[in-house]
């Protein structure tokens, strides 16, 4: 068996979001949850915090066994930081996708005044983003993402909650393996270099034509980086449980 892995969703929408690499991941075997986050799916109504957040992909893992491979974008990409950072411990390696912006700059620059905006039509702006996802996602991919529900009243107080946030020194806390993964035509590459420099142990991979939404613009190549990282985690855990020499020395030999 390998690393279970958590895959953490963004904003406004839910765990559903993930149903591409759940089919993928658990073709190939391996064990995938997808937990909805405080405020969104089948939480709408709870309060949003990044501490609610990041106890509920804790408490995710201590479900697939206590150690997993932690898996977020955009939100769940800050919250998986956030977890990471807190309880490195309990992630074996993480994937971090579509956030490498400082939050208090960019989430107050794209999202905050849209919210606010959204925040004054009579559907809270539910519309708006369904048309949204149809438009610009395709082969099911709006489907996995609507059929959690749009969450658009919990924007305000996640994007409070995450401006807050200091990603840079939670990655830098953090001393185990890192993917750091872009669309290339995401917004959110404006600091990449500064997240990559952070990272004790990191890899920066941009994914050709594709934005924000990575996983599901391009879901089998998202899949295929995510498995790859499954088995780099999954060669390291099994070297440092049986001390046989140093997991980078391991992982490069099972990589020949």
């Amino acid at each position: 068996m390998g690393v279970p892995i958590v895959l953490v969703h963004g904003l406004r929408v839910s765990g559903s979001m993930w149903r591409p690499q759940v089919e993928l991941l658990e073709g190939q075997g391996c064990t995938v949850v997808a937990p909805d986050l405080p405020g969104h799916g089948s939480r709408r109504g709870e309060e949003f915090s990044l501490g609610r957040a990041v106890d509920t992909v804790l408490e995710a893992i201590d479900g697939v066994g206590g150690r997993a491979l932690l898996v977020g974008l955009s939100l769940g990409g800050f919250v998986s930081i956030a977890a990471a950072g807190a309880a490195p411990g309990r992630v074996a390696g993480l994937v971090a996708a579509s956030c490498t912006a400082k939050p208090a700059q960019s989430l107050a620059q794209v999202y905050r005044i849209p919210a606010v905006l959204m925040d004054r039509l009579p559907d809270k702006g539910a519309t708006l983003n369904e048309r949204f996802h149809r438009l610009t996602l395709r082969d099911g991919a709006a489907e996995a993402v609507l059929d959690g529900g749009l969450a658009v009243e919990a924007a305000t107080a996640v994007i409070d909650a995450v401006s807050e946030m200091d990603p840079l020194s939670a990655l830098a806390s953090y001393k185990g393996p890192v993917w750091l993964i872009n669309g290339a035509r995401d917004h959110f590459r404006i600091h990449e270099k500064q997240f990559f420099d952070a990272c004790a142990d990191g890899r920066l991979v941009n994914v050709p034509r594709a934005g924000h939404m990575v996983s599901l613009d391009q879901p089998v190549n998202f899949s295929r980086i995510v498995a790859d990282a499954a088995d780099v985690v999954a060669v390291r855990e099994r070297a440092a449980e049986g001390g046989g020499g140093s997991p980078r020395a391991v992982e490069a030999d099972g990589a020949g």
